[in-house]
């Protein structure tokens, strides 16, 4: 009888942080290094599209006025109402979060990587890290975070406060983190920290080898 061996999975790091803390270009500095990273937000698109797993159970709970002429959901208008209603924004990630959570599953089975990244700002509170070998976290300082989004997405002021306020403190993912990476450095402070983190892995990987 032939035995067939089951594939191991990847080692998986679950990269979270809030928003405008650098999430992405950590990630891109890992997928650089030889890993592949899946980004849950993008994930999330597919999941609430017209053909889309949560799509349905979002247009009943919000109504059709967050959808656009072609009948997809108006991410813009969506975003208005959950972003100035914590309650809203609470039953929407309710909506969108286990479907996410297993297409990333999906993929991440797929992957022939060593090493997958997920990329995703509610991490920790969707519980998708639970299964994940380590948690980074990405920080820099509140007048940062205002500075990216104000300057570098072009929000108002107000706008990217709003944004900031619907998210959990820093503090409270960093309890968390097995890596923490702070980007208010330069970015080759940054790429130096990571890279660090990273021969931690190839050194944990060869150890288990032998």
């Amino acid at each position: 009888m032939t035995q067939h061996r089951v594939r191991a999975l990847p080692y998986r790091i679950g990269l979270t942080g809030n928003i405008a803390t650098g999430k992405s270009t950590v990630g891109w500095m890992l997928v650089a290094l030889g890993a592949e990273m899946i980004d849950a937000d993008k994930v999330a698109h597919t999941v609430i599209a017209p053909d889309g797993s949560a799509y349905g159970g979002i247009v009943e709970a919000f109504g059709p006025t967050i959808l656009d002429s072609e009948g997809a959901i108006d991410r813009r208008a969506l975003g208005r109402i959950v972003f100035a209603d914590p309650a809203a924004l609470k039953h929407l990630e309710a909506l969108t979060h286990p479907a996410v959570i297993a297409e990333v599953n999906r993929r991440i089975a797929r992957s022939t990587a060593p090493v997958v990244v997920v990329e995703a700002i509610k991490l920790l509170e969707s519980g998708m890290a639970e299964d994940y070998d380590a948690v980074w976290v990405t920080t820099c300082s509140r007048a940062t975070q205002i500075e990216r989004l104000v300057e570098g997405r072009e929000l108002s002021r107000e706008h990217a406060l709003k944004r900031m306020r619907v998210q959990s403190p820093q503090d409270e993912k960093i309890v968390h983190a097995d890596v923490v990476i702070c980007t208010e450095v330069s970015l080759s402070e940054t790429q130096a920290q990571v890279e660090a983190a990273w021969a931690d892995i190839q050194r944990m990987s060869t150890a288990q080898e032998q």
